[in-house]
Order: structure tokens, then sequence, then C-alpha cells
């Protein structure tokens, strides 16, 4: 069914209405266009850590951003905002700790990691505070920039907001071939860019829709020196909710090298990128020559399209929140660079190929899906967001995947703003775009991608490698405020030549009751159990049952979600269980 159709007639009319307003700010600002900094503060180049082990503390700090009052933040380690960039070789058996001292429950997610379910990082698997979770897993994704971050359902925002978060930077012996910039911090620069929304008292508000302060790398106001010859920028949109529309001063070209999931075949000469919440890129400026010179980073919003958000600000209807940051439509300095002498040895041309990336037949999919990106109606612009009119629900599962299953997933967006769609486990390729080809900085592996209003994206991937019974990857919209009010679904990745999982219908089995309250009963006919264990959402076994009990006490357990995992000699069920 065409897209179109779904949206009312009202639609069309309300759009045309936003356009004749659009053309009216824009003129009205036409003068006041450049929104530049100060660049006071030099950038902070968050510290390393590399090897095979690494050790996480999440803790509460507070950095003194504005005049007044200090502001309340979360950090990594010894830092006071965000957290050290994590340095891995593809290849490498990883073990981490992840200590959890928020002071309250979070998860820490690898965003873009191909990693088996329970080490994802997602909202099943909760660090509560004062706990150590300890993931563990091998390295399988491609050279490329990834990033850390808090997956707990309904904070998700607030925690990575406030600083909960990092960049991954993972080597492989094919990009180390390559005649590319990569000593860190000296040619190769790290860019988290973020807007941010303080209230009256300099505190975080996870809303976001007024932001109107920038920080790149938890500066605000920054400056950079970077060295007259080739530079890498791992350049990664950290804001909740706004896109970038990237670009330099004076329309100076560069050249897009890699994206979410790793190097493109050959450099993208261009003068603009535009990132969503979540993506990366990576690219290349040939500052060579320009020693004592200056430049910016700039993003150009005036040429985002409205409804996607960062471009000119939508009329909300009334008792809406009002959406009205300064920032919205018009073009502003993100970083100042400011050009030195050059290095030793340095870095001077682009080359002329990368890796390949070589495409995922279309014919070679097992199976289509549709997912409709969804609201109460065509008109609400902030949300409740759904996808195919369901919100988030950790009880139910929405796909499940066979292992080895080629995918083609089609996203169509029936609502008024754009979405970033973000699935986990997978890496996936673009088909098309409203049946026209991906532009070519998209034809790259990609994690995450910007879906337009009205707008359909069609993309392919893979599921190998990984599969539970129990613990899901999650998609979702990567603006964290509407993944946070259930714009989100989950699938299990199953292997369908596995005999462990049953079909509880065959023995007669049910639990009941569930939720349960003191005692979980179980009833069944044909089934030969030899164990009974309670396992929580971090994949801990909690309790232990034998193997005749029908009935199950659980009055000493915390209230929360369960996995109750019964082994049988005809194989092994698992089912969801919540404790009241």
């Amino acid at each position: 069914m065409n897209p179109v159709l779904l949206i009312p007639r009202q639609y069309g009319i309300f759009l045309k209405k936003i356009e004749m307003i659009k053309k009216i700010v824009l003129a009205s600002i036409a003068s006041a266009l450049i929104f530049q900094s100060n660049a006071q503060n030099s950038l902070l180049i968050p510290d390393t850590l590399s090897g095979t082990s690494f050790d996480l503390t999440m803790h509460q700090d507070s950095v003194q951003f504005l005049p007044g009052t200090i502001t309340q933040t979360f950090a990594f380690n010894q830092n006071k905002y965000l957290g050290p960039t994590l340095i891995m070789n593809k290849g490498d058996n990883v073990n981490i700790s992840v200590t959890n001292n928020l002071g309250d429950t979070s998860t820490l997610h690898w965003h873009g990691f191909h990693v088996p379910p329970s080490m994802d990082g997602g909202p099943h698997t909760m660090i509560m505070d004062g706990d150590t979770w300890h993931p563990h897993f091998t390295v399988m994704n491609n050279a490329a920039t990834y990033w850390y971050h808090p997956h707990f359902h309904g904070k998700t925002a607030l925690q990575v907001m406030k600083g909960a978060a990092g960049l991954i930077i993972i080597r492989d012996p094919l990009e180390a071939a390559l005649d590319l910039p990569r000593k860190y911090g000296v040619d190769d620069f790290p860019v988290i860019v973020q807007s941010q929304q303080l209230d009256t008292d300099n505190q975080f508000d996870s809303r976001g829709m007024e932001d109107s302060i920038l920080l790149v790398n938890g500066t605000i106001d920054p400056f950079v020196e970077m060295p007259a010859q080739v530079v890498r920028m791992r350049i990664l949109n950290g804001a909740g909710e706004r896109t970038f529309n990237f670009g330099f001063t004076n329309n100076k070209q560069f050249y897009v090298i890699g994206t979410d999931g790793g190097l493109l075949s050959a450099p993208v000469q261009t003068t603009r990128i535009r990132l969503s919440p979540g993506e990366r890129a990576e690219i290349l400026v040939d500052l060579s020559g320009m020693e004592t010179q200056t430049l910016h980073l700039m993003s150009y919003a005036s040429e985002i399209p409205m409804g996607v958000q960062g471009g000119p600000t939508m009329p909300m209807p009334p008792g809406s929140p009002p959406m009205n940051s300064p920032l919205n439509g018009i073009d502003f300095d993100i970083l100042q660079i400011n050009v030195i002498a050059s290095t030793a040895n340095p870095v001077t041309t682009i080359p002329t190929a990368l890796i390949p990336v070589v495409p995922i037949p279309e014919s070679t999919a097992d199976i289509s899906r549709q997912i409709n990106f969804t609201a109460d109606s065509a008109m609400v612009m902030d949300g409740p967001f759904y996808f195919n009119d369901s919100t988030f629900d950790m009880m139910r599962i929405d796909y499940n995947i066979p292992l080895n299953n080629t995918e083609i997933w089609s996203l169509t967006n029936q609502t008024m703003v754009a979405h970033p769609f973000h699935i986990h486990d997978v890496q996936f390729q673009i088909l098309d775009r409203d049946g026209n080809p991906p532009p070519p900085v998209e034809r790259g592996w990609k994690d995450l991608v910007l879906v337009s209003p009205n707008e359909t994206v069609r993309f392919i991937a893979k599921f190998e490698d990984f599969t539970s019974d129990s613990i899901p990857y999650m998609y979702h919209c990567h603006i964290l405020m509407h993944e946070d009010d259930g714009m989100m679904g989950q699938f299990l990745v199953t292997d369908p030549t596995s005999i462990e999982s049953l079909n509880n219908k065959e023995f007669g089995l049910t639990i009941f009751p569930n939720p349960a309250r003191g005692n979980i009963q179980l009833k069944y006919t044909n089934l030969n159990i030899q164990n009974i264990q309670l396992i929580n959402l971090a994949g801990k076994v909690i309790r232990t049952f034998p193997s005749e009990s029908k009935t199950l006490d659980v009055s000493s357990v915390m209230a929360g979600i369960y996995f109750l995992n019964i082994k049988a000699k005809e194989g092994k069920i698992v089912e969801k269980v919540v404790v009241k």
C-alpha cells in the first residue's frame, strides 16, 4: 500500500502551511544564520583503555558547564562526564567489568556490536546499583567507530544525556594496511557531539526539545588544534534527538571513509553528511597548506527539511511541550579548528580505495518483514510513537528469527517526524529509499538509518552466530525519548535445528499464576523433568528446584521479570514469569 494514502488530507494541507511559515521564519533570521560560539575551551580528548581486559565504573559527578549552579553528571572511571575511549582488536576475546555506582539501576550496551544477546547490554540485562556485570565476548566487528551507553528502559535518555557514554574504536588488519591517520588525539580525533537542554537550575532535562547547549566530548565552546595534513575525525551524534548536518566553513570538501559498521569501498567526496542520533561517520579532512588558518565544523541545519528534528521548528498543537530551540533550522558552529604545523611522517594523501563492501544479494532473503512507524494520530509530533501500533512490552517477543536467516526489513514512517531506526545484533545494508538506491555515503555497513516522514527504507541483514531461547535483542527509535516512551521492539534468534526448544503445549504445561506472588504452580503431562531453574534478566541462576516440584516457592525472590528454565529428557522449555 502506498504510505501516502495512510496520511489524512489535512496532513498535506498542514505541511503546505508549515512550508510557508518556514520561508517567512528563515527570511527573517537570514542575517543570523551563523550561530557561532566563542571557542573558549580546549577540546577534551577522552583518555583510552586498550587490551583485552576493561574495567568501567559508572558513577555520579558534576561539571561547571554554565555560571551558577553546578550541573550533576554521570561518568566513567576518573572522568567527570562521559567515559574513556575503548580500543579493541577484531578477533580478541575481551573481558569487561562494569560496576554501577549511579545510585539507580542501569545497563551498558555495546552499540553496533555483534555479540551474544546475554552480553549485548539491553534492557533485560540490568545492573543493580552497587553491582558489577562481567560481560565477555569475541570482538567480531569490522574496524570502525562504535559506542557504549546505558539501555535501561524508561531511563535511557536521562542516563545517556547526563554523560554515561563513550566511544569504542575497533581495529583490524585490513584497516591497518591502509595509509590512514590513526594516532589518537594527534591526527585521529574523537568528536562526540551532543545538544543538551538544561533547566533554570543548570540540571539536565532529558526531554531535550529546547536543547541549545552544545557539547563536544563534554566541552562547551570548544576549539582544537589539528595539524596541516590529512586528519581523521570520528564523529558520533550523541544527542538525544537532534540531527546534525555536518560540514565545514566555506563549504570545504572532505571525504567520508566509514559509517556505523566499517569502512566504505572508497572515499566519498562531499561537503555535507547528515547524522541522526546514534549514527557515526569517519571522515578525512585535508588541512595541508592551511597552517595558522582557522575553520569551523558546522551544522548546516537550515538545509535540514522540516519533520527532521534539528530542522525548522514545527508549530506544535495546543498542549504540546515547546520545541523552539534557537538551534532549529539555522547554521551554527560546533567546533573551531586551529591548524598548526604538521607532524612528523604525516599522511598527506586521500586513498582511492578502502575495504570492499560486498552486497548481500536481495535474492538470498528468506523473508521480508514490514514495520510501520505509527502514532495515535497523523498530527502527533511529540509522541508517543509505536512500531506497528504496539508499544514496547518486556514480556512480548515481536519476532522469532531462525538462525542464519537473511532478512529484508521494510520501514515505513507514517508519522510527522523522522525516526532513526537502530537494530541490535546485526550490521545491515540499505537496499533503497522509496525505491531509489541509497546515496554513496549509505552504501556501507549500518546499524542505524534515519527514516523521514512518509518515507519507506528497506535494508537487508543476516542473523548469524548467536541464539537464545530467552534473552532478546532490541530494535528501536534512537531518539532516546521515543525509545523510553515505548518505540521499541524485541526479537529472538533461535536455532530451528536444535531439539532443545520445546513447545510447551505438546506436554500440557501450564505455569500459573503469572504474575505470581508467593508460589508458582506447574501443571504438565508426558514431561520427564530433570531440573527447574529460576534465572534473572542478567542470566544468573537464583533458584534451583527439585525435578519433582510442582509448587515453586518464590516468596523471597525480589519482584521483577525472570525466566523459568525447565530441563527435561525431551528437551528444554523457557518461559518468562513475573514475580510481584
